[in-house]
C-alpha cells in the first residue's frame, strides 16, 4: 500500500491509500525475517540486480535491517517510495560534504561515563544499546550504531551508568535511548527499571523507539509491563516518518503501551520526498493524534556523513510548517526543532509571526497588533 495525494471538498490534498503495486517488472518475494544484507534486499525484489555492488559498498560501511513490516509497506516500482527511503542503502550515501561530522549533535562532549550523555541539567540520555530493529538511512547516530557499533552497555558499565544517575540530584528524568531501547528483553528492561525506581529524584523515564511501527508484534503484555517502576512516570516516545507506517498493528501496539499506563508523544524527522509537504505530514500527524500520541518533535535533519540527500533546508521546513498552521488541529503541530550541531543543545525554528506592530494570520495576511483603538 502506498499513499498518493488527492484533493477533497476542502482543497487540501489529503494522503489516501491505494493497493496497487504498480508495473516496474520487479516483484517483491514475500519476507518473513529481517533483511540484513543487500543479497537479502535484492532476492526479496526491493532492489535491482545491477544496483547491488554499489549499494555492497554502503552496507559495508552503515548498518542495514529492515523489519518484514516495514519490508512490507515498500512498494518496488515506486522509484520515489517514501518508505524505501528511509530503510533502503542508496550509493548517494557514500557522498559525504564537509559540514557533515560523524557526531553531529556531539554526544560525545556530554558523555561523562560510557553510556550517559548529560547535555541539560535536569535530564540524562541513557544509551543501554547501539542495535536498532532497523536502520534509518539518515540515522544521526549511524557511526555507533549495529553490529560493528558501540554494541551494548558490560554489566560494569551500566553500574558506572547507574551510579552516576544516582549521585547527581538534579537528574529528574532519564530517556533511554540509543540505538533501540525495546529490541531489549523484558527481563533486561525490568531490571534497568528496577535500578531506576531506586533512585528517589528520578521522576521521569522515557523511553525513545521505533519497534511499535517497525516491529509492533514485539510490543506485547510482558514487554509493555517492563517498562514500569513504582514511583515513576512513563512516558513512549514513537519515531514515525510517514502515515503509512502507522498500520491497524502499529496502533495496536501503542495502545498496549498506553492501556499499561505509558504517555506517548511522537518524534519525527523532517526528509525531503519523504514527508516535506504539508498533506503528508498532516496525514502523519493526525495519525498519531488518533492513536492518542501528541506530536512533540520535528527534528531538522541532523548533519550525520552521507545524508544530504534526505535533508530539506531549514527554510523549506518552515514553509511546510506555516501552511500546517491553521490547516490541521491545534494538536496536530509539532514543535519543528534544530539540534544544534557540536552539542549545543536544541531550539525551536519554526516560523515567526510577529513582528513589531504586525502579527501574520493563518492565512498568511498581516494584522496590526496590538490593534487600533477606537
Amino acid at each position: 500500500m502506498r499513499f498518493r495525494p488527492s484533493r477533497g471538498s476542502s482543497g487540501l490534498r489529503c494522503a489516501q491509500p491505494r493497493d496497487d503495486r504498480g508495473g516496474s517488472g520487479r516483484h517483491m518475494a514475500r519476507v518473513t525475517r529481517t533483511l540484513r544484507t543487500v543479497e537479502d534486499l535484492a532476492a526479496a525484489g526491493l532492489i535491482a540486480p545491477d544496483a547491488r555492488p554499489a549499494l555492497e559498498a554502503v552496507a559495508a560501511r552503515y548498518a542495514v535491517a529492515i523489519t518484514p513490516g516495514m519490508a512490507e509497506l515498500i512498494d518496488p516500482s515506486d522509484a520515489a517510495d517514501p518508505i524505501a527511503a528511509q530503510f533502503l542503502p542508496q550509493a548517494a550515501e557514500l557522498v559525504a560534504t564537509p559540514l557533515e561530522r560523524a557526531d553531529p549533535i556531539g554526544d560525545a562532549a556530554h558523555s561523562p561515563v560510557r553510556g550517559i550523555v548529560h547535555r541539560y541539567p535536569d535530564r540524562v540520555l541513557l544509551k543501554l544499546t547501539h542495535t536498532c530493529a532497523v536502520y534509518c538511512r539518515f540515522c544521526f547516530r549511524r557511526e555507533m550504531v549495529g553490529p560493528e557499533g558501540h554494541g551494548n552497555l558490560t554489566a560494569d558499565e551500566l553500574d558506572a551508568a547507574i551510579a552516576y544517575i544516582a549521585a547527581h540530584p538534579d537528574i529528574w528524568e532519564v530517556i533511554l535511548t540509543g540505538g533501540d531501547p525495546l529490541v531489549l528483553s523484558p527481563r533486561r528492561l525490568r531490571a534497568v527499571m528496577d535500578r531506576l525506581a531506586a533512585i528517589g529524584h528520578v521522576k521521569i523515564v522515557r523511553f525513545h523507539t521505533r519497534i511499535p511501527v517497525v516491529d509492533p508484534e514485539a510490543v506485547t503484555d510482558e514487554l509493555a509491563a517492563a517498562l514500569f517502576a513504582p514511583g515513576k512516570t512513563i512516558w513512549v516516545a514513537l519515531h514515525a516518518n510517514h502515515p503509512r507506517e502507522m498500520t491497524p498493528a502499529a496502533r495496536a501496539a501503542c495502545a498496549r503501551l498506553i492501556q499499561a499506563g505509558a504517555a506517548m508523544v511522537s518524534q519525527t524527522v523532517l526528509l525531503k520526498g519523504v514527508n516535506d509537504d504539508p498533506e503528508t505530514l498532516g496525514a502523519l500527524m493526525r495519525a498519531f493524534v488518533e492513536t492518542r500520541i501528541k506530536p512533540y518533535y520535528l527534528h531538522q535533519g541532523d548533519l550525520a556523513p552521507g545524508t544530504g540527500h534526505l535533508r530539506t533546508t531549514v527554510e523549506e521546513g518552515q514553509a511546510v510548517m506555516r501552511a500546517m498552521r491553521g490547516a490541521f488541529s491545534g494538536l496536530c503541530q509539532p514543535t519543528y526543532i534544530l539540534d544544534i550541531p557540536d552539542g549545543h543543545g536544541k531550539v525551536p525554528i519554526g516560523p515567526a509571526y510577529l513582528e513589531e506592530g504586525t502579527v501574520e494570520d493563518p492565512s498568511g495576511r498581516p494584522r496590526p497588533y496590538p490593534p487600533p483603538t477606537g
